[in-house]
């Protein structure tokens, strides 16, 4: 009976492999709506959302290979998801003016209170890690962002 368990339990496994979840991949693909193309962004701060926050939040996730397993590939396509959902850099000029403040609003609290990048994606992306000069340099665009997009309403 156990052996008939195990046997079964490995063609689910094995079966599970086989269904994979869309890709977030539209690598060197920058649209109108980029935040890139809708605000001057330091380079300094480009490189930094690269590193730590573009994964969730934009069109260009770079998958690691542990996501070609299932279930994990799932799961980490539902944080990407999840992420996009509350903040896409990607398609930020969609976004109305208010809705642009309000993410700039938020990036400055999760940054402040330490939630972003998430710990679940530092454990396997140490190098997104935010250092204490890095959250300085976002904390200061996104209130400067702010402040420019207050003048654009």
């Amino acid at each position: 009976m156990k052996k008939k368990i195990l046997l079964f339990l490995l063609f689910v496994i094995i079966g599970i492999q086989f269904i994979r979840p869309d890709r977030n991949e539209s690598v060197g693909i920058v649209t109108t709506n980029d935040i890139t193309q809708q605000y001057r962004i330091p380079a300094d701060i480009s490189n930094i959302l690269k590193r730590s926050c573009n994964d969730c939040h934009s069109n260009n996730t770079h998958y690691p290979w542990y996501t070609n397993i299932q279930p994990v590939g799932w799961w980490m396509q539902e944080h990407v998801e999840d992420g996009k959902r509350d903040l896409n850099f990607s398609e930020f000029g969609t976004y109305k003016p208010k809705d642009q403040d309000h993410a700039m609003k938020e990036i400055v609290e999760v940054i402040e209170k330490n939630e972003m990048p998430l710990n679940s994606y530092l454990w396997m992306h140490g190098e997104a890690k935010l250092s204490e000069e890095d959250k300085a340099a976002l904390i200061d665009w996104a209130k400067k962002l702010r402040a420019e997009i207050a003048a654009v309403k």
